[in-house]
């Protein structure tokens, strides 16, 4: 009888990649809503609904990939493959969810740098001499498009 451990092996991966997933995506949005808060100068409402949007993204993007990445295409006859198979693709996934995780980061510091960047500029058209800082939009300016 012929006995491969390639299905011992899923029901494996599944659950660690999905757990792997969810802690990380956990920890991440957990502490980024202080960051969303100041991205959007305390507008509670609208930073925890972009940081739920984000976090569905992050859900779906690495689990999506986790999935597409599952297939084993050799047959595993021994347990000693099953752990060496298992440990590079567990291990591969973890890397690719770390760089997912410091991509999340980036765009939080920049996204917060971006808005201290508006407020000081925001602050400096107000303290110009006859600039209330009200003024509406020029029509003819392309950023205001």
């Amino acid at each position: 009888m012929n006995t491969t451990y390639n299905f011992t092996a899923y029901l494996i991966y599944l659950p660690i990649v999905i757990l792997l997933t969810w802690y990380v995506a956990h920890i991440l949005f957990k502490n980024s809503k202080t960051f969303m808060l100041d991205i959007f100068n305390g507008k509670a409402e609208l930073a925890l609904s972009t940081n739920k949007l984000f976090e569905t993204g992050f859900y779906l993007l690495n689990l999506g990939f986790a999935l597409w990445i599952m297939e084993i295409a050799v047959t595993i006859t021994d347990s000693r493959s099953l752990l060496e198979i298992l440990s590079a693709k567990i291990g591969g996934f973890s890397i690719y969810l770390g760089i997912m995780l410091f991509f999340n980061l980036y765009l939080f510091f920049r996204g917060r740098r971006i808005s201290k960047e508006r407020a000081r500029l925001s602050e400096a058209l107000k303290k110009i001499p006859g600039n209330t800082g009200n003024q509406p939009a020029q029509k003819d300016n392309p950023e205001n498009k």
